[in-house]
Protein backbone atom coordinates (compact mmCIF):
# COMPACT_ATOMS: atom_id res chain seq x y z
CA UNK A 1 0.00 0.00 0.00
CA UNK A 2 1.02 3.02 -0.64
CA UNK A 3 2.19 5.77 2.55
CA UNK A 4 0.03 8.89 2.99
CA UNK A 5 2.55 11.08 1.65
CA UNK A 6 3.26 8.62 -1.59
CA UNK A 7 1.06 10.59 -4.57
CA UNK A 8 -1.78 8.38 -6.25
CA UNK A 9 -0.78 7.67 -9.92
CA UNK A 10 -2.80 9.99 -11.96
CA UNK A 11 -3.27 12.22 -10.16
CA UNK A 12 -1.43 15.47 -8.84
CA UNK A 13 -1.27 16.96 -5.50
CA UNK A 14 -3.46 19.85 -4.28
CA UNK A 15 -2.01 22.98 -4.42
CA UNK A 16 -2.54 25.88 -1.70
CA UNK A 17 -2.40 28.82 -2.97
CA UNK A 18 -0.78 31.67 -0.04
CA UNK A 19 -3.69 33.52 1.33
CA UNK A 20 -1.89 37.38 1.56
CA UNK A 21 -3.25 39.32 4.27
CA UNK A 22 -5.63 42.51 3.69
CA UNK A 23 -3.69 45.75 3.86
CA UNK A 24 -5.80 47.78 6.33
CA UNK A 25 -7.50 50.34 4.82
CA UNK A 26 -5.75 54.34 5.73
CA UNK A 27 -7.76 56.26 8.03
CA UNK A 28 -8.45 59.77 7.00
CA UNK A 29 -7.87 62.27 9.32
CA UNK A 30 -10.04 65.96 9.56
CA UNK A 31 -7.73 67.34 7.31
CA UNK A 32 -8.03 64.38 4.55
CA UNK A 33 -11.66 64.67 4.76
CA UNK A 34 -13.17 66.60 1.74
CA UNK A 35 -15.24 69.53 3.27
CA UNK A 36 -19.13 69.83 3.13
CA UNK A 37 -20.36 72.46 2.17
CA UNK A 38 -22.39 74.29 4.82
CA UNK A 39 -26.18 74.85 4.63
CA UNK A 40 -27.83 78.05 5.81
CA UNK A 41 -30.28 77.26 8.20
CA UNK A 42 -33.78 78.03 6.84
CA UNK A 43 -35.72 81.35 7.51
CA UNK A 44 -38.92 79.67 9.08
CA UNK A 45 -41.77 82.43 9.14
CA UNK A 46 -43.98 82.10 12.47
CA UNK A 47 -46.83 80.26 12.22
CA UNK A 48 -48.98 83.45 13.61
CA UNK A 49 -47.65 85.47 10.35
CA UNK A 50 -48.08 82.52 7.83
CA UNK A 51 -51.60 82.68 9.27
CA UNK A 52 -52.61 86.47 9.46
CA UNK A 53 -51.02 86.76 5.47
CA UNK A 54 -54.25 85.70 4.14
CA UNK A 55 -56.41 88.19 5.53
CA UNK A 56 -53.72 91.26 5.66
CA UNK A 57 -53.62 90.62 1.78
CA UNK A 58 -57.27 91.01 1.34
CA UNK A 59 -57.01 94.22 3.34
CA UNK A 60 -54.32 94.90 1.12
CA UNK A 61 -56.49 94.18 -2.01
CA UNK A 62 -59.18 96.02 -0.97
CA UNK A 63 -57.34 99.25 -0.43
CA UNK A 64 -55.65 99.27 -3.41
CA UNK A 65 -59.28 98.72 -5.21
CA UNK A 66 -60.55 101.82 -3.15
CA UNK A 67 -57.81 103.91 -3.59
CA UNK A 68 -57.84 103.16 -7.22
CA UNK A 69 -60.99 103.37 -8.19
CA UNK A 70 -61.62 99.47 -9.47
CA UNK A 71 -64.15 99.58 -6.37
CA UNK A 72 -66.25 102.64 -6.43
CA UNK A 73 -67.49 103.49 -2.98
CA UNK A 74 -71.12 103.13 -4.16
CA UNK A 75 -69.85 99.66 -4.80
CA UNK A 76 -67.64 98.49 -1.52
CA UNK A 77 -66.37 101.13 1.05
CA UNK A 78 -62.97 101.98 1.55
CA UNK A 79 -61.27 100.00 4.60
CA UNK A 80 -60.64 103.70 5.90
CA UNK A 81 -64.35 104.77 5.93
CA UNK A 82 -64.99 101.24 7.25
CA UNK A 83 -62.50 101.94 10.28
CA UNK A 84 -63.66 105.75 10.73
CA UNK A 85 -67.41 104.54 10.90
CA UNK A 86 -66.53 101.89 13.46
CA UNK A 87 -65.21 104.74 15.58
CA UNK A 88 -68.00 107.08 14.93
CA UNK A 89 -70.75 104.37 16.38
CA UNK A 90 -68.66 103.17 19.07
CA UNK A 91 -67.90 107.10 20.32
CA UNK A 92 -72.12 107.01 20.22
CA UNK A 93 -72.66 103.93 21.77
CA UNK A 94 -74.31 102.41 18.83
CA UNK A 95 -71.72 99.47 17.90
CA UNK A 96 -71.68 97.88 21.68
CA UNK A 97 -75.07 97.90 21.99
CA UNK A 98 -75.49 96.36 19.06
CA UNK A 99 -73.15 93.89 19.70
CA UNK A 100 -74.34 93.30 23.06
CA UNK A 101 -78.13 92.38 21.78
CA UNK A 102 -77.03 90.35 19.41
CA UNK A 103 -74.38 88.56 21.78
CA UNK A 104 -77.25 87.99 23.93
CA UNK A 105 -79.62 85.99 21.63
CA UNK A 106 -76.63 84.16 20.37
CA UNK A 107 -75.62 82.97 23.91
CA UNK A 108 -79.06 82.28 24.98
CA UNK A 109 -79.90 80.51 21.36
CA UNK A 110 -77.06 78.40 21.41
CA UNK A 111 -77.40 77.21 25.78
CA UNK A 112 -81.15 76.03 24.08
CA UNK A 113 -80.24 74.28 21.23
CA UNK A 114 -77.02 72.49 22.94
CA UNK A 115 -78.65 70.96 25.78
CA UNK A 116 -81.87 69.93 23.28
CA UNK A 117 -78.62 68.76 21.06
CA UNK A 118 -76.97 66.93 23.94
CA UNK A 119 -79.96 65.03 25.10
CA UNK A 120 -80.85 63.58 22.28
CA UNK A 121 -77.66 62.69 20.84
CA UNK A 122 -77.04 60.49 23.97
CA UNK A 123 -80.22 59.19 23.86
CA UNK A 124 -79.45 57.69 20.80
CA UNK A 125 -76.21 56.88 21.34
CA UNK A 126 -76.31 54.86 24.31
CA UNK A 127 -79.62 53.35 23.61
CA UNK A 128 -81.28 51.46 20.48
CA UNK A 129 -84.54 52.61 21.37
CA UNK A 130 -83.35 56.07 21.48
CA UNK A 131 -81.65 55.47 18.00
CA UNK A 132 -84.58 53.76 16.45
CA UNK A 133 -87.26 56.91 17.97
CA UNK A 134 -84.32 59.76 17.53
CA UNK A 135 -82.37 59.85 14.81
CA UNK A 136 -84.28 58.92 12.04
CA UNK A 137 -86.49 62.28 12.64
CA UNK A 138 -83.58 64.31 13.07
CA UNK A 139 -82.11 62.64 9.69
CA UNK A 140 -85.64 63.94 8.22
CA UNK A 141 -85.73 67.64 10.11
CA UNK A 142 -82.30 68.03 8.86
CA UNK A 143 -82.96 68.02 5.15
CA UNK A 144 -85.10 71.12 5.97
CA UNK A 145 -83.49 74.13 5.03
CA UNK A 146 -83.80 76.46 8.85
CA UNK A 147 -83.69 79.39 7.25
CA UNK A 148 -87.19 78.72 5.39
CA UNK A 149 -88.74 78.00 8.94
CA UNK A 150 -88.38 81.71 9.65
CA UNK A 151 -91.89 82.82 8.18
CA UNK A 152 -93.44 79.81 10.22
CA UNK A 153 -91.64 80.60 13.33
CA UNK A 154 -93.30 84.02 12.98
CA UNK A 155 -96.75 82.66 13.24
CA UNK A 156 -95.49 80.79 16.38
CA UNK A 157 -93.54 83.07 18.52
CA UNK A 158 -94.77 86.78 16.55
CA UNK A 159 -92.27 89.38 15.63
CA UNK A 160 -90.56 89.73 18.83
CA UNK A 161 -87.42 87.92 20.30
CA UNK A 162 -88.26 84.62 20.83
CA UNK A 163 -88.63 83.39 16.43
CA UNK A 164 -84.91 84.73 16.65
CA UNK A 165 -83.97 82.84 19.55
CA UNK A 166 -85.32 79.88 18.26
CA UNK A 167 -83.66 80.21 15.03
CA UNK A 168 -80.76 80.14 16.41
CA UNK A 169 -81.02 77.32 18.72
CA UNK A 170 -82.65 75.38 15.79
CA UNK A 171 -79.07 75.94 14.09
CA UNK A 172 -77.24 75.15 16.72
CA UNK A 173 -79.10 71.45 16.91
CA UNK A 174 -78.55 69.71 14.35
CA UNK A 175 -74.13 70.01 13.41
CA UNK A 176 -74.07 69.09 17.64
CA UNK A 177 -76.26 66.28 17.61
CA UNK A 178 -74.97 64.73 14.63
CA UNK A 179 -71.02 64.80 15.58
CA UNK A 180 -71.84 64.04 19.27
CA UNK A 181 -73.54 61.27 18.34
CA UNK A 182 -71.20 60.00 16.04
CA UNK A 183 -68.32 60.26 18.31
CA UNK A 184 -70.17 57.97 20.90
CA UNK A 185 -71.10 55.06 18.33
CA UNK A 186 -67.52 55.23 17.06
CA UNK A 187 -65.90 54.21 20.68
CA UNK A 188 -63.68 51.25 20.30
CA UNK A 189 -65.55 48.15 21.38
CA UNK A 190 -62.53 46.55 22.32
CA UNK A 191 -61.99 49.47 24.50
CA UNK A 192 -65.54 48.55 25.70
CA UNK A 193 -65.18 44.70 26.28
CA UNK A 194 -61.95 45.63 27.81
CA UNK A 195 -63.84 48.23 30.63
CA UNK A 196 -66.26 45.35 31.29
CA UNK A 197 -63.40 42.36 31.84
CA UNK A 198 -61.72 45.79 34.19
CA UNK A 199 -65.49 45.30 36.28
CA UNK A 200 -66.75 48.47 35.10
CA UNK A 201 -70.61 48.75 34.99
CA UNK A 202 -72.89 50.70 32.41
CA UNK A 203 -72.44 54.21 34.31
CA UNK A 204 -68.60 53.84 34.41
CA UNK A 205 -68.19 52.53 30.94
CA UNK A 206 -70.31 55.72 29.79
CA UNK A 207 -67.97 58.20 32.20
CA UNK A 208 -64.54 56.46 31.39
CA UNK A 209 -64.59 54.87 27.69
CA UNK A 210 -67.47 56.35 25.65
CA UNK A 211 -67.45 60.03 26.72
CA UNK A 212 -63.66 60.50 26.33
CA UNK A 213 -64.17 58.63 23.22
CA UNK A 214 -66.72 61.07 21.65
CA UNK A 215 -65.21 64.30 22.93
CA UNK A 216 -63.27 64.87 19.64
CA UNK A 217 -65.94 64.70 17.53
CA UNK A 218 -68.29 66.81 20.39
CA UNK A 219 -65.67 69.30 20.25
CA UNK A 220 -65.89 69.63 16.25
CA UNK A 221 -69.43 69.62 16.39
CA UNK A 222 -68.98 72.63 18.86
CA UNK A 223 -67.10 74.28 16.48
CA UNK A 224 -69.72 73.90 13.68
CA UNK A 225 -72.38 74.28 15.98
CA UNK A 226 -70.93 78.17 17.12
CA UNK A 227 -70.16 79.69 13.26
CA UNK A 228 -74.01 78.49 12.60
CA UNK A 229 -75.56 80.06 15.62
CA UNK A 230 -73.68 83.61 13.82
CA UNK A 231 -75.30 82.46 10.80
CA UNK A 232 -78.53 81.91 11.93
CA UNK A 233 -78.11 85.26 13.65
CA UNK A 234 -77.65 87.25 10.48
CA UNK A 235 -80.80 85.55 8.94
CA UNK A 236 -82.60 86.36 12.66
CA UNK A 237 -81.56 89.76 12.88
CA UNK A 238 -83.41 90.80 9.63
CA UNK A 239 -86.81 90.17 10.95
CA UNK A 240 -88.43 93.25 12.49
CA UNK A 241 -85.09 93.79 14.47
CA UNK A 242 -85.00 96.93 17.06
CA UNK A 243 -81.91 96.18 18.20
CA UNK A 244 -78.40 94.38 17.10
CA UNK A 245 -75.84 94.34 14.77
CA UNK A 246 -78.74 92.87 11.96
CA UNK A 247 -80.67 96.06 12.92
CA UNK A 248 -78.10 98.26 11.81
CA UNK A 249 -77.16 96.18 8.78
CA UNK A 250 -80.80 96.62 8.19
CA UNK A 251 -80.89 100.40 8.41
CA UNK A 252 -77.92 100.70 6.66
CA UNK A 253 -79.13 98.64 3.61
CA UNK A 254 -82.22 101.59 3.06
CA UNK A 255 -79.46 104.58 2.73
CA UNK A 256 -77.25 102.31 0.85
CA UNK A 257 -74.26 102.83 3.61
CA UNK A 258 -71.67 100.14 2.39
CA UNK A 259 -69.55 101.01 4.98
CA UNK A 260 -72.32 100.17 7.80
CA UNK A 261 -72.92 97.06 6.06
CA UNK A 262 -69.70 95.78 5.71
CA UNK A 263 -69.01 97.16 9.53
CA UNK A 264 -71.52 94.88 10.67
CA UNK A 265 -70.46 91.69 8.34
CA UNK A 266 -66.69 92.59 10.34
CA UNK A 267 -68.11 92.12 13.56
CA UNK A 268 -69.90 88.80 12.77
CA UNK A 269 -66.99 87.69 11.34
CA UNK A 270 -64.98 88.93 14.38
CA UNK A 271 -67.06 87.43 17.00
CA UNK A 272 -67.10 83.99 15.25
CA UNK A 273 -63.48 84.04 14.79
CA UNK A 274 -63.16 84.56 18.76
CA UNK A 275 -65.59 81.46 19.54
CA UNK A 276 -63.70 79.38 17.23
CA UNK A 277 -60.45 80.16 18.80
CA UNK A 278 -61.82 79.82 22.07
CA UNK A 279 -63.18 75.97 21.31
CA UNK A 280 -59.38 75.76 19.79
CA UNK A 281 -57.77 76.77 23.06
CA UNK A 282 -60.67 74.03 24.47
CA UNK A 283 -59.58 71.36 22.59
CA UNK A 284 -55.79 71.73 22.84
CA UNK A 285 -56.57 71.43 26.69
CA UNK A 286 -59.25 68.97 26.86
CA UNK A 287 -57.46 66.74 24.09
CA UNK A 288 -54.15 67.03 25.91
CA UNK A 289 -53.96 63.22 26.35
CA UNK A 290 -54.73 62.51 22.53
CA UNK A 291 -52.00 61.89 20.45
CA UNK A 292 -52.72 63.73 16.78
CA UNK A 293 -51.44 64.18 13.40
CA UNK A 294 -50.60 68.38 13.39
CA UNK A 295 -49.41 68.18 9.91
CA UNK A 296 -45.36 67.89 8.40
CA UNK A 297 -43.21 70.81 7.26
CA UNK A 298 -42.54 74.12 8.47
Amino acid sequence: MPSPNTAVSGTSPPTHTPVRPTPPAPTLTKSDRPARPRRRPALRVPRGVRRAAGPVGLLAVWFLGSTTGVLPESVLASPIDVVQRAVDLTGTGELPQAIAASGRRAAIGFLIGAAVALALSLTAGLFRLGEDVIDASMGMFRAIPWVGLIPLFIVWFGIDETPKIALVALGVTYPLYFNVYGGIRSADAQLIEAGRMAGLGRIGLIRYVILPSALPGALVGLRYALSTAWLALVFAEQVNADAGIGYLMSNAQQYFQTDVIVLCLAVYAVLGLLCDFAVRLLSRRLLAWRASFDGEGA
